[in-house]
């Protein structure tokens, strides 16, 4: 399953994770030394969610940002009608 909503397409993408020794100098030292720098991924957040496709209701990856917009076509849940 890859990394990606499938609403929108947002996917991870990489960068760099820097470490550094030293005091800044706005806190009285001589500045920050680059000690070293690794690769990196950020991930989106994507979470499990039914959404209509063509009609019928699918699970799928939606990242966060989509759920919370509201353009997701959410389906109406079917509840149990209570006839006695």
């Amino acid at each position: 399953m890859s990394r990606r909503c499938d609403f929108c397409g947002k996917k991870s993408i990489t960068g760099n994770s820097i470490a550094r020794r030293g005091l800044p100098k706005k806190k009285g030292g001589v500045g920050l030394k680059t000690t070293g720098v690794t690769k990196r991924r950020f991930l989106p957040n994507l979470q499990v969610k039914r959404i209509l496709v063509n009609g019928k209701v699918k699970k799928s990856l939606v990242c966060a940002k989509c759920i919370k917009s509201g353009k997701l076509p959410i389906p109406v849940k079917k509840t149990a009608s209570l006839s006695n």
